[in-house]
């Protein structure tokens, strides 16, 4: 059951349009048991979990490998959990992937909740494709789908992008979506208002594969760890309402590292989050 007034976080373990390499239904699970390991506390941002309120609400119910069905499904749940007025009630969510189409869900709603969402994706691929082998709510594809829900006042950064069409490439830099550096980005979600909302959206293969192996469709020339947490430094001064980490494929990297990296990506999250 949702906890109003809290952040609630939840896992949507499906990879059903995953095109490369499978693996990212068992990123909740593996995120969770990873956790185990860590240290509540944050040194980066000298917060601890110990302090935070938060409810983990479990997994979606989702057949993990299978398509457009078992989508539907696991985002007519979210609908329904979280039917009350986020802003309203200040809910907040973390949603732990699964690949990256599961992003829509929890995209929409902030934005139907808050007029003037920012959302902010960290991601290795622009993913606004209108469909891809057939799936209209592809991960190549959330994206496109994201912006199809925009109103007037909505407005989407990108980051770390390095993979997609001419045309995609074209549409950002029409739109002037995309930061061309990570000191662009931090100037970006800087210069936002303090009180206007943000959804941050992390597809980990936004970072480098030699931090983070584990993940369907990895390209090089990635992101630090570092570098995130200079981006997490300037949102504890923000207002972040929702985020999700998505695309850990942990049977991709053996060593389990990949498992730890998400973990504690996840981890920084909830602390500014709540």
């Amino acid at each position: 059951m949702v906890v109003p007034g809290s952040v609630n976080l939840l896992g949507f373990a499906f990879d059903g349009t995953a095109c490369f390499r499978k693996g990212a239904a068992g990123g909740p699970a593996a995120i969770r048991a990873a956790s185990e390991s860590l240290e509540t506390y944050s040194p980066y941002l000298d917060r601890d979990l110990e302090d935070s309120e938060f409810y983990d609400l479990g997994d979606l119910p989702v057949q993990t490998h299978s398509s457009n069905p078992s989508w539907a499904k696991g985002t007519a749940a979210y609908d329904e959990l979280f039917s009350r007025n986020l802003a309203e009630t200040n809910t907040k969510t973390l949603v732990l992937g699964g690949e990256h189409s599961v992003s829509f869900a929890p995209i929409r709603r902030a934005l139907d909740c808050y007029p003037d969402l920012v959302v902010v994706q960290l991601d290795a691929h622009a993913d606004l494709r209108d469909g891809y082998q057939g799936y209209h709510y592809s991960h190549a594809a959330i994206i496109r789908r994201v912006i199809d829900c925009f109103g007037p006042g909505h407005r989407l950064i990108q980051a770390g992008i390095r993979s997609g069409t001419r045309e995609e490439f074209e549409w950002m830099r029409e739109q002037d979506t995309l930061c061309p550096s990570h000191a662009h980005l931090l100037g970006r979600v800087q210069a936002l208002a303090n009180d206007r909302p943000i959804y941050l959206t992390v597809d980990l293969d936004y970072f480098d594969p030699a931090f983070v192996p584990g993940t369907g469709t990895p390209e090089p020339g990635g992101e630090s760890f570092q570098s995130f947490v200079s981006l997490c430094e300037v949102l504890t001064r923000k207002n972040l309402v929702g985020a999700d980490v998505v695309e850990l494929a942990p049977n991709i990297d053996p060593t389990g590292n990949s498992d730890v990296f998400a973990a504690k990506v996840a981890r920084e999250l909830l602390l500014i989050l709540s």
